[in-house]
């Protein structure tokens, strides 16, 4: 049983990033647009760069392959967008409880990705596989 819970934990966890990835690159002009206007430097390499870590590092976490590397790869996608987006110390006051949310929830998912990257995927991933087929 414990098993099955870590996989449907980084299915559920790793979601909201897949589906982010993807529509990034469906409305990648848009996203270089926003990303322009809150001064994000090199915005269409960072776009790709995001676009890549956030495909690259679900799949990874989803499979539980190389598990830590793809946690890592979100860790730092998140650390990048909760500091250029969620800067409600930044915000018109009317937008600062909205951001100030989006901050912490994005402090919280950074703290699954440090979970992730100290315990590894569980039982049920293509890392744990690899690991018996060693022994």
């Amino acid at each position: 049983m414990k098993g099955l819970l870590e996989l449907l934990g980084r299915l559920a966890l790793s979601a909201i990033f897949l589906a982010s990835g993807v529509q990034k690159v469906f409305h990648f002009d848009d996203t270089v647009t926003a990303m322009t206007k809150e001064g994000v430097p090199e915005p269409t390499y960072l776009l790709i760069a995001a676009i890549a870590a956030l495909i690259i590092g679900s799949v990874l976490v989803i499979l539980g392959l190389k598990t830590r590397l793809g946690a890592l790869m979100l860790f730092c996608f998140l650390g990048a967008a909760t500091y250029w987006f969620h800067d409600f110390w930044n915000m018109p006051a009317e937008q600062v409880q909205m951001q100030q949310i989006h901050f912490m929830k994005n402090i919280a998912l950074m703290g699954a990705m440090l979970l992730l990257i100290e315990r590894g995927a569980g039982a049920m991933s293509l890392d744990a596989k690899r690991r018996h087929a060693k022994d």
